[in-house]
């Protein structure tokens, strides 16, 4: 099959990189910066560069953009898929994404299926990019309704490829829900974090805890400040929900109430434990 990348940067790069080295693919990648796409062509990270001619012969296409860029593109290039192609993005927010191309392909015999890879590391770009990012990692697939079976069958293989091994089927509005919690809000409370300015002497008294807390505050603003506004909703509440919980921790030391702040503590362990084995209820 003809593979197009569109985006080459830490997921789209991943990709490319991981087809290139796991399938028989033909891979076809293009970036708005042109020394990116040079250094993977030198780097063999793809076979040819995705230019406006070749759109047409791709089988798949994976955009790796901002949302709005994977809107915007999909809108120009809807007339230039080829009849049969499936259309794929690994966006971080699905339902503004899905809202938008789901009409768009409704009518058109190219099929868009939303993806979103849940890996990745805390540094963006090409030059970050491995094939070996996606080992073990799960994905979650938002198809429209009504998408057979076949085509999702082959969806699964394609991405079982490059390392997945875990596939999620869910609906847009579902996905956005809980990955406000699993990852916009692990950003946020990152970022927060690191503001303090004790963290200016950390140095000598810091180990794995402090690292696990702060690993993700290296992010890319441009892109997280899309993902966030894009799922507002959500993350609010999620945010909120943090705020009250923090805010109960903090009253219970402010009073001295260490049989409050020992209940507290343990209700946190029983409910990691409770994540962990997937016993938490709604």
């Amino acid at each position: 099959m003809n593979i197009g990348v569109v985006g080459l940067g830490l997921i789209g790069g991943s990709v490319a990189k991981a087809l290139r080295e796991n399938t028989p693919n033909t891979v076809l990648g293009c970036d708005i910066n042109r020394t990116v796409v040079d250094k993977a062509k030198l780097l063999e990270a793809i076979d040819l560069e995705l230019t406006e001619e070749r759109i047409p012969v791709c089988d798949v296409v994976i955009l790796a953009l901002y949302p709005k860029d994977i809107i915007a593109w999909a809108q120009a290039h809807a007339d230039q898929l080829r009849p049969g192609c499936i259309l794929m993005d690994c966006g971080g927010v699905k339902q503004v994404v899905c809202d938008a191309l789901f009409p768009l392909f409704k009518d058109r015999p190219v099929t868009f299926i939303g993806a979103h890879p849940m890996a990745g590391v805390e540094r963006s770009g090409f030059d970050n990019a491995r094939s070996s990012m996606f080992r073990n990692a799960s994905i979650i697939l938002t198809p429209p309704k009504g998408t057979d079976i076949e085509t999702l069958s082959m969806v699964k293989k394609f991405w079982g490829a490059i390392g997945f091994t875990n596939v999620e089927i869910t609906t847009p509005q579902e996905h956005d829900r809980r990955i406000a919690f699993t990852s916009q809000l692990a950003h946020v409370v990152s970022s927060a974090y690191i503001k303090s300015p004790t963290a200016k002497m950390q140095h000598g008294f810091s180990a794995g805890s402090y690292k696990d807390m702060t690993r993700v505050a290296r992010l890319n603003e441009k892109m997280w400040t899309e993902l966030f506004m894009e799922n507002r909703e959500c993350l609010s509440e999620e945010i909120g929900t943090v705020i009250e919980h923090l805010q109960e921790y903090k009253q219970a030391i402010d009073d001295r109430d260490a049989e409050t702040l020992e209940k507290l503590l343990r209700e946190g362990r029983e409910c990691k434990e409770a994540a962990d084995k997937g016993d938490l209820k709604e």
